[in-house]
């Protein structure tokens, strides 16, 4: 049987010159309409065709110089029609799969779509450009049986990897930016890459993880991102049984809401999970829709948890060892800071008119309570009866505008503020937010009505006191406007005073 592959004599290129200028006008159009039809950030995606189409032009030059041979002619000819129809198919693909696809579709094409369409085109356009040599594909194709079986069995595992790509494809449990958990935590991250063989993940720790395709498919996935962004996440803590559930939960559920990026709705809860030897296991459980920061989020959770079982005198046990070491009297010890806290409340104004007893008494009743930075102590618009004085640490007044939030003052060690909550009642006019690690000095409404109780000549010099310091920020905020006389707000404030206190 003669051989379809002749010497040149016998060769007869099946092409037409007019079937080959057809095919470039095809191919020049659809790149055109490719380029132009994608969006600017994935036009490259049509660069494949270009570079066909050119690729198979040049073949085109190259048949029209003076070669020997029929080889080379064969080999020329199976280039232009092979790079004329990958031309073609490539941005027949791009059209049909990046624009028509995902333009039908919210969420993107997977890559092992685009890269299978584009293997199996250029796999139908070889065999064409094949059969336009005149050379028949399934001699080509024909092999032995252990030829093949060696094949298989090498790839078996590229084989299964592909598989399980288009499984999981099909299935689509994640999409590229998701993030997932994979084998019960083992890894956690957001999906960057699927292809045929493997899936990338980039880790919390900004590591790249290369997972193939087959393990995956039997892998547990926890997906972070569906249906919704919102996930919710719990931080445990045990806490002394001497501590009522009721006052625990409160705290960490008022920690929980001061964090930046948990959600309010749904809204933050707490539980008792266990009861252990020493201690009582509690969690608090709280939503967010940044996995990203969850680990940030989660630790500041924890930050704001200190600092409330602080200030609510809620202890978290922990295995002590007892040691006897030599320490100075702790008697004196608290004299000495109750003679500092009964000379700090001297040196501020609001205190002056104070006798030195009464001063001793609000000393030995006030309370130092710690606050971590950006914690608000208080806020506009709520209702606290509470005198704050700064002994450590910086606070920020804010006041919101609209929307925006501007900072009024900053407050350092000696300073106060909430005198008018503490004296009249009043909602707080401005929020007050720590700075810094922050220890404040609290005197409340019942250790400032002993006070007043034994020493009612004070409330006159507060009321004038509290007067002055009115119309200084009422003078500055009317800028030149009217304002009220000192004399006709000090008897107000007075008559406030005596009547929150209830004192005649």
């Amino acid at each position: 049987m003669p051989s379809r592959m002749g010497d040149s004599s016998t060769f007869v290129p099946p092409e037409s010159s007019g079937a080959i200028f057809t095919g470039y006008l095809a191919a020049v159009l659809l790149f055109l309409l490719a380029a132009v039809l994608l969006p600017a950030g994935r036009r490259t995606r049509a660069r494949q065709g270009a570079v066909l189409l050119v690729l198979s032009l040049l073949a085109s030059v190259a048949r029209t110089l003076p070669l020997q041979g029929s080889l080379a002619q064969r080999i020329l000819a199976f280039a232009v029609t092979f790079f004329l129809l990958g031309s073609i198919g490539r941005s027949a693909v791009v059209l049909l799969i990046d624009v028509l696809g995902e333009r039908r579709s919210a969420r993107p094409m997977p890559r092992i779509f685009r890269d299978l369409s584009t293997g199996a085109v250029y796999l139908f356009v070889a065999l064409l450009a094949l059969r336009s040599v005149d050379v028949e594909p399934g001699s080509i194709l024909t092999t032995s049986a252990l030829l093949t079986a060696v094949v298989g069995l090498a790839m078996q595992d590229t084989l299964g990897n592909l598989v399980s790509g288009l499984a999981l494809q099909l299935q689509r449990p994640f999409d590229v930016g998701d993030w997932v958990e994979l084998d019960n935590g083992q890894q956690v991250g957001r999906v960057t890459e699927v292809t045929w063989r493997a899936t990338t993940v980039m880790t919390l720790d900004h590591v790249e993880v290369i997972l193939p395709n087959a393990g995956l498919a039997k892998a547990a996935i926890r997906n972070y991102s569906r249906p919704s962004p919102v996930a919710r996440r719990r931080v445990l803590v045990n806490v002394s049984s001497a501590s009522a559930p009721h006052d625990v939960h409160d705290a960490l559920v008022a920690a929980a809401r001061e964090v930046a990026g948990v959600l309010e709705a749904p809204a933050p809860f707490a539980r008792t999970r266990s009861f252990a030897e020493s201690s009582i296991e509690y969690e608090v459980l709280f939503f967010i829709d940044d996995f990203a920061h969850a680990l940030s989020i989660e630790g500041s959770v924890r930050d704001r948890i200190y600092y409330g079982f602080a200030r609510n005198g809620i202890e978290m046990p922990f295995p002590t060892r007892t040691l006897h070491i030599p320490q100075a009297d702790p008697k004196a010890k608290a004299d000495d800071d109750l003679r500092r806290r009964a000379s700090m409340l001297g040196s501020i104004a609001l205190m002056e008119s104070v006798p030195d007893d009464a001063r001793r008494v609000l000393a030995e009743r006030a309370t130092l309570q710690p606050y971590g930075p950006g914690e608000a102590v208080v806020r506009e618009g709520d209702q606290s009866m509470a005198l704050f004085i700064v002994e450590k640490g910086r606070v920020a007044v804010e006041v919101r505008v609209g929307g925006d939030v501007s900072e009024l003052a900053i407050l350092g060690p000696g300073q106060y503020f909430g005198e008018m909550g503490l004296l009249t009642g009043e909602v707080r006019s401005a929020t007050v937010r720590a700075k810094t690690r922050c220890d404040l000095l609290v005197i409340d409404h019942d250790a400032f009505h002993a006070v007043l109780a034994s020493h009612p000549e004070v409330i006159d010099r507060l009321g004038s006191l509290l007067a002055m310091r009115q119309a200084e920020i009422g003078a500055a905020k009317a800028a030149g406007g009217t304002v009220r006389p000192p004399e006709e707000r000090s008897r107000r404030l007075i008559s406030q005073i005596r009547e929150f206190f209830k004192i005649e």
